[in-house]
């Protein structure tokens, strides 16, 4: 099937040009988004998905185009014209068209909605456990909104991927608190340790999920932020995210050369890494805890697809 374009009311090919030039969002990625799974052909974690898009619109003052309602019936009706069971939706908000101006338009320009609808391959629970990158975090103070506020994540991501890692491993304060595009979790004796849902990380969908799961299971979870230096006493790692997941972990590096350590005044240079340049700093203990968590999760969409066919 095609993929699924949609902006303000209409269905498009996602390669049109429809989108205004004087967008907020294009002009000062003034908008938020959301990411949903779906799965059996029904979005999953649907309700809580709309509720953080209505938090962060919230956030940033932008004036909701649709009560929560409206919005998971388009969501609803975006999977539906796709046609895909397996799929992953794109929506995003911003606060409209307008003549570009710091200040925010006036009350009548109305916020642009658009979204696209790709098929997904199922398996991401199947992939091999990957290798995250150390790296200070430059992002903004407000993460915590999902804006489209991106490029920080974008290059740390592609730093990453540059010296041969799949992820970055985010280090703000001296405490490992994210992934440029997921939630990281620690086991450390037997428990859980992921960094609380403050103002430094977004709240992830997957997180929120995970966290009940461990504990329907009995797994100790603490929400504490790790310290860099506790980084060896941790068995094991995992991501959390829409799309992948939960993701193991088998190694964490870092490259002599940029330090995770308060950032500095000064202009940083730009960073060309690669794999050769970095060194290896952890490697997994024992990743049972997170196999059974990665099952437990494959076993709950299953019961979930299950009961609304």
């Amino acid at each position: 099937m095609a993929v699924i374009g949609y902006f303000n009311g209409r269905f498009v090919d996602p390669a049109e040009a429809c989108v205004p030039l004087d967008e907020r969002g294009h002009q000062f990625g003034d908008g938020v988004y959301e990411v949903i799974r779906a799965y059996g052909g029904r979005p999953f974690l649907l309700d809580w998905h709309v509720e953080r898009l209505f938090q962060s619109m919230d956030a940033l003052r932008i004036r909701p185009p649709f009560d929560p309602a409206g919005c998971k019936d388009l969501i609803v009706s975006l999977l539906e014209r796709s046609g895909e069971a397996e799929a992953a939706i794109y929506l995003q908000v911003t606060r409209g068209s307008a003549v570009r101006n710091h200040l925010f338009p006036e009350p009548s320009v109305e916020a642009n909605v658009s979204a696209t609808v790709r098929p997904v391959k199922p398996g991401a629970s199947e992939a091999k456990p990957g290798r995250l990158l150390l790296l200070p975090d430059e992002r903004w103070l407000n993460p915590w909104i999902k804006s489209l506020n991106l490029l920080p994540n974008v290059i740390a991501k592609q730093t990453a991927h540059d010296a041969g890692a799949d992820e970055a491993l985010l280090v703000r304060d001296g405490c490992m608190i994210e992934a440029a595009s997921s939630n990281v979790w620690f086991a450390v004796n037997g428990e859980l340790v992921t960094a609380p849902a403050d103002r430094y990380i977004l709240a992830g969908i997957t997180r929120r999920f995970v966290l009940e799961l461990a504990r329907d299971l009995g797994i100790p979870v603490r929400e504490e932020k790790l310290p860099r230096e506790r980084l060896p006493e941790a068995d094991a790692i995992f991501l959390t995210g829409t799309m992948s997941e939960v993701y193991p972990i088998a190694s964490v590096v870092e490259h002599p050369d940029i330090p995770c350590t308060s950032l500095s005044a000064e202009r940083p240079p730009a960073r060309h890494v690669a794999p050769e340049q970095v060194r290896e700093v952890w490697t997994a203990r024992d990743l049972a805890l997170v196999e059974r968590l990665r099952a437990a999760f494959v076993e709950r969409v299953r019961e979930w697809t299950g009961a609304i066919a």
